[in-house]
């Protein structure tokens, strides 16, 4: 084992830099919001009715992912299927589905001429009405339910098969199970669950721009966009910012504080048995809950392709060049992300191991990992369209904002997708280093020989699965790019919610399909590229 810590190489401290340089864009794009704002007397009763609506929406929200994705997540932990793979896979979709796209796809379904209401006329019944609470609720489930599920079935699976063998021997029915193993479960993984997706609820502004935008149905976000776009008044745009950021970092450290794992102690990954009480009662439940949540997925993903498919090949010359637009702002929002996130992993990892290598003589050490970590984490509790109000206040006294649009936008798109760029090259880093640090030391390799050799080809998965992401974010944002674009500048995101706006929906549909398209298939391309020869 090695006797002493691994010098900071020249990557690492370049890591620093762009450490440096994230906290900067955020902290100067806050602290010039916070420069800006106004007293709470400039608040408006319609900015209080938005403060109010943000903290309802993203408590329901919260709420019925978290309580709908309980028995998905039950079915899925004690179920095995043929498709149960593809059925998980699935579960990933609406994340890397632009907003839009599954907010048109719910339309299509949920809307005043969609296929439900179509049927409750048919049988007399009335219609529903999407747009308000309602819909921005829903619409919040479908793209959360996903996550909730996926962070509940981790928590099931994570228990050893020898408690399920015990409860078998000592004839445990399924209110004992629910006593004694789902109760424990659910109370370490729901709070920090709901925490988190109450907090990806209060910063999502395409839905409240499309669902909501009513007096009662605005959300902060969508304040903050009326304020800057339509009445130009940077105070109060700038004060609502703020409180944005208060209830974005509230929600973080609430997260922070109760996500926990319940400890069932270890075991010795024996496959999974059935669980005490399974009778056909309880598969019926299961088969249900599977039914319907992957209906409740899949039907909006299919309007959309089935309504916009046809109307691809003729959209308009302005929609082809959005596209290409957001290609290129993808492409290049992507490079920036990897090449940040790149250093900054490489200097955490390096960090983590001298801390593991020299134990408490490098406390230090650690403290610095995790302070840096937290500090790639910032873009998720400041908010994007925050982040781009300061930009734009920074820039707008020396130069003119709309110039510099794509190029703000792809600059926040890339710190947007930073997070999870570092949540997946940094075990990844540690552990290269871990196994290939001390084959390098010996063969006396430095610097690029080095990172190209030993570190790069196991970083290759995590790389192109973290590209693909940033990439598909990029290519669904709409955001950023709503507060400065101007005519001949638009997104493709952006062109479809005008398309949509103009009455236009044949071709907004089709905007619709083709923006799926391009945003799973650069999540793919990316994801393959990582996968394909990858060292393990």
């Amino acid at each position: 084992m090695a006797k002493r810590a691994q010098p900071i190489t020249p990557l690492q401290t370049i890591g620093g830099a762009f450490v440096a340089l994230v906290v900067l864009i955020i902290f100067g794009s806050l602290g010039a919001v916070i420069l800006h704002a106004e007293g709470v007397s400039g608040l408006r009763a319609s900015d209080w009715a938005a403060i109010r609506f943000t903290l309802l929406q993203a408590m329901l929200s919260a709420l019925v992912s978290c309580l709908a994705a309980i028995p998905v997540a039950r079915a899925l932990a004690r179920r095995r299927f043929i498709g149960r793979s593809a059925y998980i896979s699935l579960m990933g979709a609406p994340f890397i589905l632009p907003v839009i796209v599954a907010v048109m796809g719910l339309l299509a379904i949920f809307g005043r001429a969609g296929w439900l209401n179509a049927a409750l006329e048919g049988i007399g019944l009335g219609t529903i009405d999407i747009y308000g609470l309602f819909g921005v609720v829903l619409a919040h489930v479908f793209l959360n339910l996903p996550l909730a599920t996926r962070l509940i079935l981790q928590a099931w699976l994570s228990l050893p098969a020898e408690r399920t063998r015990l409860a078998h021997s000592l004839n445990f029915t399924t209110a004992d199970m629910r006593r004694h193993f789902e109760w424990p479960l659910l109370r370490a993984t729901l709070p920090g669950a709901a925490l988190i997706i109450f907090l990806i609820c209060t910063t999502s502004f395409a839905v409240a721009l499309i669902l909501g935008g009513g007096p009662g149905a605005t959300t902060v976000e969508l304040a903050i966009y009326q304020a800057f776009r339509f009445d130009f008044d940077l105070g109060r745009a700038a004060l609502l910012g703020v409180i944005q950021v208060g209830i974005c970092i509230s929600a973080g450290l609430l997260a922070w504080r109760f996500v926990s794992a319940a400890d069932f102690g270890a075991g010795l990954d024996r496959a999974a048995m059935a669980w005490p009480g399974d009778n056909w009662w309880v598969r019926i439940n299961d088969g249900a809950a599977l039914i319907f949540a992957g209906t409740f997925l899949l039907l909006p993903l299919g309007a959309v392709t089935a309504d916009g498919l046809t109307s691809v090949i003729g959209l308009p010359l302005s929609t082809w060049q959005a596209a290409l637009r957001s290609i290129v702002l993808a492409l290049a929002s992507t490079a920036l992300a990897v090449g940040l996130a790149l250093p900054i992993a490489l200097l955490i990892a390096g960090h983590a191991a001298r801390a593991r290598l020299e134990g408490a003589g490098l406390k230090g050490a650690g403290l610095k990992a995790a302070g840096l970590e937290a500090v790639g984490l910032l873009s998720i509790a400041v908010s994007p369209l925050v982040i781009g109000t300061g930009l734009f206040l920074i820039v707008f006294p020396v130069a003119n904002p709309v110039t510099l649009s794509l190029p703000i936008t792809g600059m926040v798109n890339a710190l947007v997708a930073l997070p999870f760029l570092l949540r997946a090259l940094i075990p990844a880093a540690a552990q290269a280093e871990a196994s290939q640090g001390r084959l390098a030391d010996a063969l006396g390799m430095t610097g690029t020989a080095r990172l190209r050799h030993a570190i790069l080809p196991r970083l290759r998965r995590p790389l192109g699965f973290g590209a693909g992401l940033a990439a598909a974010f990029s290519m669904g944002d709409l955001g950023v790019i709503a507060l400065f674009s101007a005519q001949g500048q638009e997104t493709l995101p952006l062109e479809m919610y005008r398309l949509f706006g103009s009455y236009r929906t044949t071709d907004a549909q089709g905007a619709a399909v083709l923006l799926m398209g391009l945003s799973l298939g650069l999540f793919w391309m990316f994801d393959r590229g990582g996968r394909v020869n990858a060292a393990t």
